[in-house]
């Protein structure tokens, strides 16, 4: 009877030994598993890395384009504000000229109105040649005055158009302005 028990212990080792290893396979393939499991999420955290460094790249390039956009913008109100501030220097000095030329035509015409004055004072004293030269001078002045006049009335049509595309330019740039504001 020695044998049969033997044999039932031997058959009980092989069963532990059958127990463990089935314990074992079972653990090898849930540390395989969670292995693959942890390699699909370093895979997935990879590919996310990828993709959010191609959104940082893509942004890097949006930001130094807009950059650039922005030197460029900045350059092309400096040259305008140079271009209106010359303008405006040029419009300043037509101003000065037209007030100077129309003085010059207030002094003129006193001048004359003087000269009719005494023309007419002294009309009675004056010989027929004086009276040719002041009629030729009053003639020459009329004509100077008249000049005059129709250089003032050009100065002012001038000075009524050079506001007119003041205010023109002055109206782009703001519409520009706001334009550049919205589009931000």
């Amino acid at each position: 009877m020695a044998l049969p028990s033997l044999f039932r212990e031997r058959l009980e080792q092989m069963e532990d030994t059958r127990n463990h290893r089935l314990s074992l396979l079972q653990k090898i393939a849930s540390r395989k598993f969670a292995i693959s499991s942890l390699k699909a999420q370093m895979d997935s955290l990879d590919s996310n890395y990828d993709h959010i460094l191609q959104q940082i790249r893509v942004s890097k390039n949006e930001v130094e384009e807009l950059e650039e956009l922005e030197k460029q913008k900045e350059s092309f109100y400096g040259l305008e504000r140079h271009k209106m501030e010359r303008f405006l220097a040029q419009v300043e000095n037509f101003v000065v000229d037209c007030q100077m030329q129309v003085q010059e035509l207030r002094n003129k015409i006193n001048e004359l109105k003087a000269i009719f004055v005494e023309v007419k004072a002294n009309n009675e004293h004056l010989n027929g040649s004086e009276i040719a030269a002041a009629e030729l001078r009053k003639s020459v002045l009329s004509a100077a005055k008249e000049n005059l006049d129709r250089s003032l009335a050009s100065n002012y049509q001038i000075r009524t158009q050079l506001q007119k595309q003041l205010h023109s330019l002055l109206s782009e740039k703001n519409k520009e302005s706001f334009a550049s504001c919205v589009n931000k």
